[in-house]
């Protein structure tokens, strides 16, 4: 997929589309060589990367350095870039900045959360040429308002404001939207109004497609367990054992052997 067409097309042919997150070049060539539709350079970085312990750390910089080195590894993906934190409210110009840094480092779009009081900037930045990607529903950048890591949308006013948020974004002119941790049968109402794709994570399985952190679903990290997680490897205790394969080969002196010198 290299355009946001292919996300649309998909859509309407009942293809489900995947995507993962990504941080580095190295991940990013194996990434380029599967079948995986996009990747996110997401603000989760500053925590996956960087070791902090919410995505509100995630500067521009940080991001715009990640995303160079992503598109260096998978030129042949499409690639959405996050905004990084309060950028998008700190007035038009500042948001226009990250856009612009954003997309010469090699992003295709960028993605912005929430919508109550920046969908004027949203709607700029698209007629400014620039694809926008929502996100509804747990926006981890609002992580100290919601108190945690908890499933939104379960009263009935939780429910229409996501509603609206969802209708009001796509008149902005977004052309996908992610839904993190809300009920699956809410995600499959907003997947079934919306005419554009939802992305889920947390959300069930009737969403357009899904995404993952890409360290999540190889499993790398293993205290990391939420509900929504899939682990399709466990490379932690692949690397892990290769480690202390190699520790116990130089202390043994059996590595190097001849095969490895000169």
């Amino acid at each position: 997929m290299k355009t946001v067409h292919g996300f649309h097309k998909m859509k309407r042919d009942g293809r489900k589309i995947s995507m993962v997150t990504c941080y580095d070049y190295t991940s990013a060539r194996i990434i380029n060589a599967s079948d995986i539709d996009a990747i996110l350079v997401g603000d989760s970085v500053a925590m996956v990367m960087h070791g902090y312990e919410t995505t509100v750390n995630a500067t521009l910089d940080m991001i715009g350095t990640h995303v160079r080195a992503v598109k260096k590894g998978a030129p042949d993906k499409f690639i959405i870039a996050d905004m990084p934190f309060l950028v998008h409210r700190k007035g038009l110009a500042e948001a226009l900045h990250a856009v612009d840094v954003l997309i010469k480092a090699g992003a295709a779009a960028v993605k912005i959360e929430g919508a109550r009081g920046h969908l004027d900037i949203i709607a700029h930045i698209v007629e400014s040429g620039v694809p926008v990607m929502g996100h509804l529903g747990l926006t981890p950048q609002s992580i100290h308002q919601f108190g945690g890591h908890k499933v939104q949308a379960k009263s009935n006013a939780a429910v229409d404001k996501l509603m609206e948020d969802a209708q009001a974004l796509q008149e902005a002119g977004i052309f996908a939207v992610v839904l993190e941790l809300i009920p699956a049968a809410i995600a499959k109402q907003v997947t079934e109004t919306l005419s554009i794709p939802t992305i889920g994570i947390g959300a069930g399985p009737h969403t357009s497609g899904q995404i993952l952190v890409f360290q999540d679903l190889i499993g790398m990290d293993i205290s990391f367990n939420p509900r929504f997680v899939r682990k399709y490897a466990n490379t932690y205790d692949i690397i892990h054992k290769a480690l202390n394969h190699y520790n116990e080969d130089v202390k043994k002196q059996l590595f190097p052997g001849k095969e490895e010198s000169f």
